[in-house]
């Protein structure tokens, strides 16, 4: 079926589809929120965090790295390499933008996140300023209200859940990354070999915790594409 490219949608088109957004960013924000809270990172900076990074993943990723003593650089080099795939998000998305929006570009590439992707990607027609800034100001609002609601409410947590929630930390991390293995054997090879890779840093090379997840990224990207473009060929052959 052909995109009728005359459809365009609105500033509520944008607050109506970024609904369901709110209510699954809301819960995780709020234990981003939480989590800062307690690794003692004031609520300032917690807020701010989510503020300037907006990125749920990558700012929990950034959480951990704190806990483990990593420096700036280390921090900031992998948030990059996990976020690496918003400028492949944002270059889609922009072939579908009309030519006004070249002046707003910066704002809706900085809002640009899987959930926002995937609601905005099943849209026919044009994606106007209006529907793509309102769309993302509904998701930011509710990301950074959220990890204040958490902050809070780790205020009036009991010591002993507080320090319990170091756990949630490594379960937030397996509950992105089960999913995606049961759907994909290709997945869990990567994962494993990411595993492999920062353990052997660690050991044998003694790499801070920062440098190795970086070191990882970086080798098991490479050795994604290797491989599995090797295999694609083979089965297209």
């Amino acid at each position: 079926m052909a995109i009728d490219c005359k459809i365009k949608y609105s500033f509520k088109d944008g607050v109506v589809d970024g609904l369901p957004i709110v209510i699954g960013f809301l819960p995780i924000a709020m234990a981003f929120g939480i989590l800062s809270k307690t690794i003692g990172i004031t609520m300032m900076d917690s807020i701010l965090f989510s503020v300037l990074v907006f990125a749920g993943a990558s700012q929990f990723i950034a959480l951990n790295l704190l806990l483990v003593g990593a420096g700036i650089g280390e921090i900031i080099l992998t948030t990059l390499l996990v976020n690496f795939r918003h400028f492949l998000m944002g270059a889609s998305l922009a072939t579908r933008m009309t030519k006004d929006m070249k002046k707003w570009s910066p704002f809706i590439a900085f809002g640009i996140t899987d959930e926002i992707f995937s609601v905005a990607s099943f849209k026919e027609g044009t994606l106007t300023k209006e529907y793509m800034l309102s769309l993302e100001f509904v998701a930011y609002s509710s990301w950074v209200g959220g990890t204040a609601l958490g902050y809070l409410v780790g205020t009036v947590l009991p010591e002993a859940m507080k320090m319990s929630m170091g756990v949630a930390l490594y379960a937030m991390f397996a509950a992105i990354l089960i999913p995606e293995i049961k759907k994909s054997t290709k997945a869990f090879i990567l994962a494993c070999l990411s595993g492999i890779i920062n353990s052997i840093c660690k050991i044998f090379f003694s790499l801070p915790q920062g440098w190795s997840i970086v070191i990882s990224i970086i080798l098991v990207s490479f050795l994604g594409v290797y491989l599995f473009k090797e295999k694609e060929v083979e089965g297209n052959e």
